[in-house]
C-alpha cells in the first residue's frame, strides 16, 4: 500500500515508532474526530495496574496528531504541523483498555484562513480519555501550530 492509499491512522502507525511500541489502534481518523485505543497490556501498566500516565499521554497526543493530519493534510506542502504545548489532567483511575477521542477546538477553515493570510496559526485539540465503561479518566489539550515552510 502506498502512502497515498494509507489512512492517516495507518500512516501514523507505520511512521511513528512510539505508536507502534504501544500498539495504538487508530479506529477513526477524520477531520472532525480521531479515535485511538490503547490495548490493556501489562507492559504498559503503572503501580496500580492501569495504563501508565506516560502511555495515556502518548495515546492522547497521538489522537491529536491524527486529527491534525486529517484536517490539515492538504496544507503539508506549505506548512509543518507542530505541537506547541500540552496539558493533561488525570480524572479517574484508568483500568483496562482506554480510548482517546480528539476534536478540533477551532474550525479548520479558520486556521487555514490565518495560514493563507501569512500568519502562523495556533489551535487547540481537545482529547477525552475514556475507559471501556465510558468513564472519562483524563482530559488533555494540545495546542498545535502550522509553521509555514520558508
Amino acid at each position: 500500500m502506498s502512502a497515498d492509499q494509507m489512512s492517516v491512522g495507518e500512516m501514523l502507525a507505520a511512521t511513528v515508532p512510539m505508536a507502534r511500541t504501544l500498539d495504538l489502534e487508530f479506529l477513526e481518523t477524520t477531520a472532525e474526530r480521531a479515535v485511538v485505543r490503547l490495548p490493556d497490556n501489562a507492559d504498559y501498566h503503572n503501580h496500580v495496574g492501569g495504563p501508565h500516565a506516560g502511555a495515556m499521554f502518548t495515546l492522547a497526543e497521538s489522537a491529536s496528531g491524527a486529527i491534525v493530519l486529517a484536517a490539515f493534510g492538504a496544507q503539508l506542502t506549505r506548512a509543518v504541523p507542530l505541537a506547541v504545548k500540552a496539558e493533561i489532567g488525570y480524572k479517574k483511575l484508568a483500568m483496562g483498555v482506554v480510548t482517546a477521542t480528539a476534536t478540533l477546538g477551532r474550525p479548520a477553515a479558520e486556521v487555514v484562513a490565518e495560514l493563507d493570510a501569512g500568519t502562523r496559526p495556533e489551535f487547540p485539540v481537545h482529547i477525552a480519555i475514556t475507559r471501556e465503561d465510558g468513564a472519562v479518566t483524563g482530559e488533555m489539550t494540545v495546542v498545535w501550530t502550522l509553521r509555514p515552510n520558508s
